[in-house]
Parts: C-alpha cells; structure tokens; sequence
C-alpha cells in the first residue's frame, strides 16, 4: 500500500462512508471530479448538491456529468458555498471542500476564510450523526495560509463529544502539500 496524497485519500473516507440514497455536498465544484465521485457514490436514488462561483466551473462540470450520464442526480448553483443553508433542503450526510482557486484559472478568484467557515457550519448543522465533512486545504497562493488557519482553529474548537476532527498532510514535501481535515459528526 502506498500513502495517498490528500485529495485521493479525501475520497477513501468518503467511499467508506456515503451509500446509496444519500444526499451529499461538493461545496467547491471546479473541475466537476468530486462532483462526478460523489454521484457515482449516492447512485440514482441519491443527491448531489454543488456549488461554484464560477459559471466555468459550473458549466465544465454539467458538461463532464453529462457526457458519462451522471447529472440526473445533481443540482449545480452558480454562487458561492456561504448559501448552502439556504438552498439546501434537509440533513446531508457527507460534504467536501476544495479550498483554493480553480485550477487553470484566475488565481484571484480564490474561497476566502468568511464564506468557508459559513459553508461549513452549514454543512455540520445539516450533517447527520456518522457524516463527514472533508476539507482539502490549499494554501500556497495568496490568501491562503489565512484560510487554512481560519478553518484548522475552527476545527480545533469544535467539540469533540460532538465531532471528531482528523488532519492528514505530508510533511516533508515542498510547495506547501494540500492538507486533509475530516470531520465527522459524533453526536447532534
């Protein structure tokens, strides 16, 4: 076995944990990846919801769901991870967050500390006991390490009878390696 980089092993734990019929989240759409595994995960009877500031995003990702038929299943928003509250409807059962700005794209449009955190209370309020929010923090561009120290001290303050918090990263890499936080809901 090999150690898996962040974003791969970001999706072990998920496959370890969402089934058939479950209603998921994938807060930062991009390149439609998550997106596309997270609609392979809950099936036909299940429920993606993903969200992007960028219309690019948006539209690679229908555009990605739809060529491998897998759009039926999931509702894209063009606005940004903060509105979760408001447009998703009941408890979900796993989130994740790809923290940083859209590969290959403008480096200016970047997810920032305010929004992320709201988005992930959102998530965790919503969060059914056992779910998980996994969180893949990059922080090499500008605005960055900000983030991921925002959202690491949100994580370390949250209790841990309610919610057991795991960060997973490669220490003794260059070119400040993506870090994984888990989150999982241990009791409401």
């Amino acid at each position: 076995m090999k150690i898996q980089p962040s974003v791969r092993y970001s999706h072990t734990i998920l496959s370890q944990l969402v089934q058939n019929g479950d209603t998921v989240v994938d807060a930062t759409v991009g390149k439609g990846n998550d997106t596309e595994f997270l609609s392979q995960l809950v099936g036909e009877n299940g429920k993606v919801y993903g969200f992007d500031v960028q219309a690019e995003a948006i539209n690679y990702t229908k555009q990605r769901l739809d060529d491998k038929n897998l759009s039926s299943n999931v509702t894209l928003f063009n606005t940004g991870h903060e509105n979760i509250e408001k447009l998703v409807d009941g408890p979900i059962n796993a989130a994740i967050f790809n923290l940083g700005y859209l590969p290959g794209s403008n480096k200016d449009i970047i997810t920032k500390p305010d929004t992320t955190l709201t988005a992930i209370k959102a998530c965790l309020d919503k969060l059914e006991v056992n779910g998980v929010v996994v969180l893949v923090l990059y922080y090499g561009h500008d605005g960055g390490p900000q983030e991921k120290d925002a959202v690491i001290q949100y994580a370390q303050s949250l209790d841990q009878k309610a919610f057991s918090v795991m960060q997973y990263q490669f220490i003794n890499q260059v070119h400040c390696p993506p870090i994984l936080l888990a989150i999982q809901k241990n009791s409401n």
